[in-house]
C-alpha cells in the first residue's frame, strides 16, 4: 500500500543523478588525458613543418652554390696521326654489259631445237639452236650437180677447141669458128666458177642452220620456241647474250672535277675506280677508268665516264646501281684527324685541344682534302696532339675535362 512516506522515498530516488555525473548533471573530469594527446600531435606537426622548411632552404642554397661552381665535363679525345689520305671523286653510276648481242637466225626455216638453258653461261661457239638443214642440203647437192655438169661441158669445149686450133692452122676452118669455140670454153669456165660460188653459198647457209654463240656471256630468256618458222628478217631474235667478264660501269662526275681527271688521263695515268653498293658502305669491285665522254650534259652539269671491271666473281650485273669512287690522288705524309673533331665558328675551323693539365683550348686549324670520316690538316696541329671528338658542344676555353682516349686512326670509314 502506497503510504505518503513510501511515495516520498520513491520520489527522492528518481531524482538521484546517474553514476559519473555530478549532482548538477554535468560530465565528470575523468578523460583529461585525451586533451594531452591532442596537444602532443599539434606540437609534433609544428616541429615537422619547421624541419621540412629548413631542409628545403638548405637544398636551395646547395643548388645555388653548384650553379656558381664550374663543373668538369666528360669528353672523348683522340690523337692526330700521320698517314696517307686517298683523294676520291664520287659519282653515281650503273652497270652495263661489255657487249650485248641479239642472237638471230641468218637463214629462214623451221626451228627444230633450242639447245640452251635460260640464264646459262654460254661460251663462244656453243650451239644455241638448230634450224631444219634439209632445204639447204638439197641446195648444196644441186650446186654440186651443176658443177659436175659444167665441168663436163668445159672438158668437151676444151677438146673441141684443141681440135679447131689444129684445123685452123691447116686453114681448114675459118678463124670465126675457132674464136667461137674459144668463147665456148670461156663460158664453160665461167659456169664452173659460178657453180663453185653456189656451192660455197649453199655450204654457208647449211652452216647457218646451227646457230652458234658469237661470244662468251650469259644468255637471257628465249624469245621463240622450237617448232616455229624463223626468218633472217625477224627483229626480235631468239635470245640476248650479255658479256659480263669484263663489264662496264657508266657514271657521272661534276663538270668542275673533269679537268682533274683529264689531266691524269692525258699524262697516261690509269685511274682506279671502285664500285660500292647502293648504301655506299661495301666495296663490290675494283676496275680502271677507260674513257670520258666528249661533252658535258648541260641539264645536269655532269660528264659521263666509263670504267671497266674484270668482274671475275660476277659481283656486278647489268643495270645494277652502284656508287663509284675514282681514286684521283693520294696525299702522303699528312696530319689526319676525324672529321667529327672539326668545329666551325667566327674564327673559322678549329678543334678543342686537350692540354696536359686536363683543360681544353680552342686551336684554329686549316683543313685540306677529306675522305670518308677523315680530313687532312694543313696547319694548326702536329702528329700526336690530343683533340676532342665527342662532347665538344658543352666545352669552353679553359674548361677542365675528364678525358677518355680512343684510337683515331681506327675511326670507322668505308671498307671494302
Amino acid at each position: 500500500m502506497n503510504t505518503p512516506a513510501a511515495l516520498d522515498a520513491e520520489h527522492r530516488e528518481s531524482r538521484m543523478p546517474p553514476p559519473g555525473m555530478d549532482p548538477n548533471g554535468e560530465k565528470g573530469k575523468s578523460h583529461w588525458w585525451v586533451w594531452l594527446v591532442v596537444f602532443a600531435v599539434i606540437g609534433y606537426g609544428g616541429y615537422y613543418l619547421y624541419r621540412t622548411q629548413q631542409a628545403d632552404a638548405a637544398a636551395a642554397a646547395s643548388k645555388k652554390a653548384d650553379m656558381h661552381t664550374p663543373r668538369m665535363s666528360s669528353i672523348v679525345a683522340t690523337r692526330a696521326w700521320s698517314g696517307n689520305l686517298p683523294i676520291y671523286l664520287n659519282g653515281l653510276g650503273s652497270v652495263a654489259a661489255y657487249n650485248t648481242v641479239t642472237v638471230k637466225a641468218r637463214v629462214d626455216g623451221l626451228l627444230t631445237s633450242i639447245d640452251f638453258q635460260e640464264g646459262q653461261l654460254v661460251h663462244k661457239g656453243d650451239v644455241l639452236a638448230t634450224i631444219d638443214p634439209r632445204p639447204y642440203q638439197v641446195a648444196l647437192d644441186q650446186a654440186v650437180g651443176n658443177l659436175a655438169k659444167d665441168e663436163a661441158a668445159l672438158k668437151d669445149a676444151q677438146v673441141n677447141l684443141d681440135r679447131d686450133r689444129e684445123l685452123y692452122k691447116d686453114q681448114i676452118i675459118a678463124k670465126q669458128q675457132f674464136d667461137t669455140q674459144a668463147a665456148s670454153v670461156g663460158g664453160a669456165q665461167g659456169s664452173i666458177e659460178s657453180d663453185q660460188a653456189a656451192i660455197a653459198s649453199a655450204k654457208l647457209n647449211l652452216s647457218f642452220c646451227k646457230i652458234l654463240a658469237p661470244l662468251t656471256g650469259r644468255i637471257g630468256l628465249q624469245q621463240v620456241n622450237a617448232g616455229n618458222i624463223v626468218h633472217a628478217a625477224d627483229t626480235g631474235g631468239i635470245a640476248v647474250i650479255t658479256q659480263l667478264q669484263p663489264i662496264n660501269v657508266l657514271f657521272s662526275l661534276p663538270e668542275q672535277d673533269l679537268q682533274k681527271v683529264l689531266k691524269k688521263l692525258y699524262a697516261g695515268i690509269k685511274l682506279r675506280a671502285e664500285a660500292y653498293d647502293r648504301n655506299d658502305t661495301t666495296k663490290i669491285a675494283t676496275g680502271t677508268l677507260t674513257a670520258v665522254d666528249n661533252e658535258i650534259d648541260q641539264t645536269t652539269g655532269t660528264s659521263k665516264l666509263k670504267a671497266v671491271f674484270p668482274n671475275e666473281d660476277n659481283a656486278l650485273f647489268p643495270n645494277q646501281f652502284v656508287n663509284v669512287k675514282l681514286l684521283l690522288d693520294v696525299d702522303r705524309g699528312v696530319v689526319i684527324i676525324p672529321m667529327v673533331a672539326v668545329q666551325r665558328g667566327p674564327i673559322g675551323t678549329y678543334v678543342y685541344l686537350v692540354k696536359p693539365d686536363k683543360s681544353v683550348t680552342v686551336q684554329p686549324i686549316a683543313i685540306g682534302d677529306t675522305e670518308g670520316n677523315n680530313v687532312a690538316v694543313e696547319k694548326g696541329l702536329r702528329t700526336g696532339d690530343p683533340i676532342v671528338i665527342d662532347g665538344a658542344d658543352k666545352l669552353a676555353e679553359g674548361m677542365k675535362v675528364e678525358v677518355r682516349m680512343t684510337n683515331g686512326a681506327q675511326t670507322p670509314r668505308r671498307q671494302g
